[in-house]
């Protein structure tokens, strides 16, 4: 069970479609933000922990999911990040296809800046330091070196795609229906 001491009871926001605002990094709001949310009917809520809060009048279970009663489009275009480059490539170096952890990785530019090239959804992939060492600052037929995936500009449903593959620490049990509820089901 989660610790009131540390204040951990999170809850799992859904946007007004039940789907996560976001999976990666996952749409979460701390137990404080959700009661007030609550509170001030900006929410649903939809699942409870069974740990309560109390004030000297009320008492009130923790929600554990919550939707929000009004619908928030997510944005046209995703935001260049280097995060979102390592989402985009699923954290894998684009040269010799490893996967690594964000903080193992670095970004690189295709077509080098000194040649010319720009910080562009296009001219950036995910790459560890040693590949990113040894291409340089040379073109990739120089190098001999090329991304295993052309690099594009990805869509916010790509990134939602790709940001499930990778779960995060904690899931609580009542969350799981509201994650992967648009999976293809095992026979």
């Amino acid at each position: 069970m989660l610790s009131t001491a540390e204040g951990v009871y999170p809850a799992l926001v859904l946007n007004a479609d039940f789907r996560p605002l976001s999976y990666f990094p996952l749409s979460t709001w701390s137990w404080q933000d959700t009661v007030k949310a609550v509170f001030m009917d900006r929410v649903n809520v939809v699942s409870e922990y069974e740990h309560q809060v109390h004030s000297p009048s009320f008492a009130m279970q923790l929600p554990s999911v919550i939707a929000l009663r009004r619908y928030v489009p997510l944005q046209r275009k995703p935001a260049f990040t280097r995060f979102n480059v390592f989402l985009r490539d699923s954290f894998t170096c684009q040269y010799c296809g490893n996967g690594f952890r964000a903080e193992d990785l670095t970004f690189d530019h295709v077509i080098p800046r000194a040649r010319g090239g720009r910080t562009t959804w296009e001219n950036v992939v995910t790459a560890c330091a040693p590949c990113n060492l040894w291409k340089g600052h040379r073109l990739p037929r120089k190098a001999d070196m090329f991304p295993l995936r052309k690099p594009v500009r990805p869509s916010n449903y790509l990134l939602q795609e790709r940001g499930r593959a990778f779960p995060p620490n904690f899931l609580h049990e009542s969350w799981r229906d509201f994650l992967y509820w648009d999976t293809e089901l095992d026979a």
